[in-house]
Formats: C-alpha cells, structure tokens, sequence
C-alpha cells in the first residue's frame, strides 16, 4: 500500500491512522506539529515508485577487474590515488549492484 514511501513517512501515516494527534506524532519524532502535517501532506503527492537500478560505475567495474586479477587494496589505490578503504567501499559497493543486476533479471 505504501511502498513508494520513505520509512518516516509510512510510520507518521501509521501513528495518525492509529488516531494519536499531530502533536503526539512530532513529540516522537522531535518535531513540530506543522513539519509532521507537511509530511502527511507529501506522502499524498503520487510518486513513479522506487528509484531505478543504477548500472555499476566504471571505477567500480576496474576495482573488480584488478582485485580478480588479485591486486591488493592498497595497490588499487595507489593507481585511482585513492586510500585502500575507499578502494574496498568501492568494491563492496559494485558486489552489491552486481547482485541487485543478477536479482533483478
């Protein structure tokens, strides 16, 4: 039913639909009650749905490319002049597109 919606957003609709007052819902959220109307009030704005897949950068794709080739981090990042974290946030980041892409077929 709501789907499309962000998490605050469904939990506000739900707290009001449950009848606790705006006031209520925005002492819960540490808000006021204008800014918790002006959520219900943009739940109601349709929307297309969840963003669309995002196909794997290419700095991803050579990441990938030189860790199968069994590159260590910390040479990755010496070549994109990146640090070795980055470089590994990289790669987790691209496994999970890969996997989001082999899901989605």
């Amino acid at each position: 039913m709501h789907d499309h919606l962000r998490p605050v957003e469904r939990r506000v609709l739900a707290l009001r639909a449950a009848g606790q007052s705006l006031e209520e819902i925005g002492e819960a959220f540490k808000r006021s009650p204008d800014h918790i109307g002006r959520i219900i009030e943009w739940a109601s704005i349709p929307r297309s749905g969840p963003a669309e897949y995002r196909k794997p950068r290419a700095l991803e794709n050579r990441v990938l490319s030189f860790r199968g080739d069994g590159a260590s981090h910390s040479e990755i990042a010496g070549r994109f002049r990146k640090t070795p974290e980055f470089i590994r946030r990289v790669e987790g980041l691209a496994h999970y597109r890969r996997a989001i892409e082999l899901l989605a077929r």
